[in-house]
């Protein structure tokens, strides 16, 4: 009988495991990028990591929990209303002397009591769950054409932008072009018409190839960033506005195939400012190599495709919209962190999944993991009642 299955049957450890490698190799990664600064300056070495692990084991306990509940609780008109509000609140509120806080010229941050958190980490899980509720709710009225559609989830989607914009002024471009991309293949994703897919992807792509010459033709004076604009040969300005990614690039020169080993980075000794956050990797890739970086980053794009397969393969369609946009919001991070790392996109100060230190970004990750492994194991449930009341009519 299936009523028999335990929920803890149902785990789907293709996910779950990639995740607890990656959570402990990011933990690994963040003492070890972060451990001989912290000597150097006369503080304990293990501050940044104990504080990551902290958040890890609130994101366990989460996720032990989001895994025990029933996934129409995720559906719950109220609970979801409450939630956004609450997080629009957060958003606004980094706008308040005092509350918020400016980090690398972003004022993004709350701090209350010694307790900082980055709202527009949070807004990312948010928006993948409100429109997945929303455009799940309305499919019949999405899928009757774009006139329907402006109908059924116009209004939603003025919230998300409102919001994605409050995002971008703080300024925080990177997580306001992370957010914006998740919203634009959720409504892809919703049912809409295909011809809809391929337009809006023309115009994607398109856009950002005028975005990236924008950036370059203006050398920093139409987006006022630090070091766009070198980019593509931050060697011209190595001093000043090329420093990081000129520092990233001989941080993965010196990696080479096998690595330095672990702890043996130079880069991270200060010659590369941001070595346990945005360029975290290019410090994974110094003492792992190019063989420990690809390692890593297949887990991640395993863990990152099972997702999406889950939600490809979910017979409900708002389960089937949170996978995508989890799944989505994780794979747009990487590819943003490793092409600016890299030289491919200008930076943006996004973090990498995992590896990059920042107890609000773990915990997100981790909650939303949990929000997949619950639908995984509601839909298994679900594929084992409908065969076994198959088998039953069958034997009749």
């Amino acid at each position: 009988m299936p009523n028999k299955v335990k929920k803890r049957h149902l785990l789907d450890y293709s996910i779950f495991i990639p995740y607890l490698i990656l959570s402990i190799v990011g933990l690994i990664m963040v003492y070890s990028s972060t451990s001989a600064l912290q000597v150097m300056k006369g503080f304990s070495p293990t501050s940044f990591v104990i504080n990551q692990v902290a958040f890890w084991v609130v994101g366990l306990v989460a996720m032990f929990f989001i895994y025990k509940m029933k996934t129409s609780v995720f559906q719950n008109r109220s609970f979801i209303m409450f939630a956004i509000a609450v997080i629009t609140v957060m958003v606004l509120a980094v706008r308040i002397p005092g509350i918020g806080k400016e980090i690398n010229g972003a004022r993004g941050w709350i701090e209350i009591g010694g307790f900082s958190m980055q709202p527009a980490e949070y807004l990312k899980i948010m928006v993948v769950w409100y429109l997945s509720y929303i455009l799940a709710r309305r499919q019949k009225t999405i899928n009757g054409g774009m006139d329907q559609f402006k109908q059924a989830a116009g209004r939603p989607l003025m919230l998300v932008f409102v919001l994605i914009a409050l995002v971008a002024i703080q300024p925080d471009f990177g997580n306001a072009a992370i957010l914006t991309l998740i919203t634009i293949v959720m409504v892809l994703a919703s049912g809409i018409n295909y011809m809809y897919t391929y337009l809006v992807g023309g115009l994607g792509i398109l856009g950002s190839i005028t975005a990236i010459q924008l950036l370059i033709m203006s050398k920093g004076k139409i987006f006022p960033a630090r070091y766009q604009y070198v980019f593509k040969n931050p060697f011209l300005d190595e001093r000043n506005l090329g420093h990081q990614l000129a520092n990233s690039y001989y941080a993965i020169s010196n990696g080479g195939w096998f690595g330095k080993g672990l702890g043996n980075s130079v880069q991270k000794k200060g010659f590369l400012p941001e070595a346990h956050t945005d360029f975290i990797f290019a410090i994974t890739l110094e003492e792992l190599g190019i063989i420990g970086g690809l390692a890593i980053l297949g887990l991640l794009m395993f863990m990152i495709a099972r997702i999406i397969l889950v939600g490809v393969r979910s017979k409900k369609p708002f389960n089937s919209l949170m996978c995508i946009g989890i799944g989505t919001m994780l794979l747009i991070q990487v590819f943003i962190n490793v092409g600016g790392i890299t030289g491919i996109i200008p930076l943006t100060g996004i973090t990498f999944p995992f590896l990059s230190q920042g107890g609000n970004s773990l915990l997100i990750i981790s909650i939303a993991v949990a929000f997949v492994l619950n639908i995984s194991a509601d839909e298994t449930r679900q594929k084992l009642e409908n065969e076994y009341y198959l088998s039953l009519e069958q034997n009749q």
